[in-house]
């Protein structure tokens, strides 16, 4: 008898435990979807997903948790759609790849992937690594250790020279000739192969690097280095595993041929011209335009022997650009999905892209939604992430103040839940 009154006994706690709900009292939260800050909402949050949101303040059983976010401005988890969230920009950091093991950059990852969380942003596109992008991912996804959920491109794809061939600026007894397995190709046989390798990697999508690059050791920054044929062979293959692809661009030509070869969206765009903006909203091609990466490498620039001297003229010129081309395709229409290309910058700033995107006239909520719903969009997860809806993953976050009357509350996260667990301000 006392071993079946036990049975019941846990039976019973483990049915409370199972039914124990959080209740999020939200004083201001931001219906992406509409465009609206509602007052006075509660979100229920139940095991991973959110259950419901009601208008008023519910009381909930006793064994509810209430959360108090009366406060505060409640919105969707923050997605930056451009990360690099293995490595940090640091004066000097050139050397870098030939004294750091695959170790040294695993573990430096982790405080970056913290950071990041406790800033609100609770899912990342990370747009090219090592590999460690993809080991950390997993770690991440299994409960390890704590940070956004990612969606990574693993190694991003070049061409021989190109902004993403890992070689460039290495002596030439060093340089060797990497390939597929590395990342570079050269023509359309060449491109399924490397897709394919991303594939056996474990990468969620493919990057390419379709114009030269600012911080690469090579002495062009905007110069095509794709042709439209390999582009489409990268985004046929790409189809072929369920892949998006995105393309770093600066220059124009080579922003219109990936535009052209089917990318799903154009990284930084900084010399985009009137014919791109027209291809990008002809092709329905997403715009991801990373301010914050282009303020910072400008300013950095001009710090003496922060970059080498192949760096530092194209950081001069393509950062302070990338603004005025945003606020252009904003005006004209083009979608656009948040991105700052973190690790360019220190971690943990990302929040500053909504200060530059309101600057050139997006207004804060529209930015908002850029971070969110779009971001979700062009991922391809909406069903998941993005709004705050009944049946969608509980990721939720809080700001102290109004960000529709100050940009800069976004800054001031005071609250972070990822898949319905709390991480700050419990």
């Amino acid at each position: 008898m006392r071993k079946y009154s036990l049975l019941l006994l846990l039976l019973f706690v483990l049915n409370a435990l199972h039914a124990q709900k959080t209740l999020l009292h939200c004083g201001q939260l931001i219906d992406v979807n509409s465009g609206r800050i509602l007052s006075s909402m509660t979100i229920i949050v139940e095991g991973k997903k959110i259950s419901d949101v009601v208008t008023g303040y519910t009381k909930g059983t006793g064994s509810d948790k209430v959360i108090d976010l009366k406060k505060f401005t409640v919105m969707p988890g923050l997605i930056d759609m451009h990360v690099h969230i293995e490595s940090e920009t640091r004066k000097g950091a050139t050397a870098d790849r030939f004294i750091k093991n695959p170790v040294d950059i695993a573990f430096e990852s982790l405080q970056y992937a913290d950071i990041t969380l406790m800033s609100g942003f609770t899912s990342v596109r990370d747009l090219g690594g090592s590999g460690v992008n993809i080991s950390l991912r997993n770690a991440i996804a299994a409960g390890k250790v704590r940070g956004p959920r990612i969606f990574t491109a693993g190694k991003s794809i070049a061409t021989t020279g190109g902004h993403a061939d890992p070689t460039n600026g290495y002596r030439k007894d060093l340089m060797g000739n990497p390939g597929p397995l590395e990342g570079v190709i050269n023509g359309a046989s060449e491109a399924y192969q490397a897709v394919r390798q991303r594939y056996k990697d474990g990468s969620d999508l493919i990057k390419i690097t379709a114009t030269g690059g600012v911080l690469s050791q090579a002495k062009d920054g905007a110069n095509a280095q794709f042709t439209v044929e390999e582009v489409k062979a990268i985004v046929t293959a790409a189809k072929d595993y369920g892949y998006m692809v995105a393309a770093h661009a600066h220059g124009a030509e080579g922003i219109k041929r990936a535009i052209r070869g089917g990318v799903n969206s154009i990284e930084h765009g900084t010399f985009m011209d009137d014919e791109g903006i027209a291809l990008m909203k002809e092709f329905g091609t997403w715009y991801v335009p990373t301010i914050t990466a282009g303020k910072s490498v400008g300013d950095s620039a001009k710090i003496p022997g922060y970059y080498t001297d192949i760096v530092t003229p194209k950081a001069l010129a393509t950062g302070p650009q990338i603004q005025s081309t945003f606020a252009k395709a904003y005006k004209a229409g083009v979608k656009i999905a948040f991105g700052t290309d973190a690790g360019v910058y220190a971690h943990g700033k990302n929040w500053l892209e909504f200060v530059y995107m309101n600057e050139a006239g997006m207004p804060v909520l529209e930015a908002i939604r850029s971070a969110t719903l779009s971001a979700a969009e062009l991922l391809g997860v909406t069903n998941q992430l993005g709004t705050i809806e009944k049946g969608k993953l509980a990721d939720i976050i809080a700001v102290e103040g109004d960000p529709s009357k100050d940009v800069k509350s976004m800054g001031r996260v005071r609250f972070v839940m990822k898949d319905g667990n709390i991480y700050k301000g419990e």
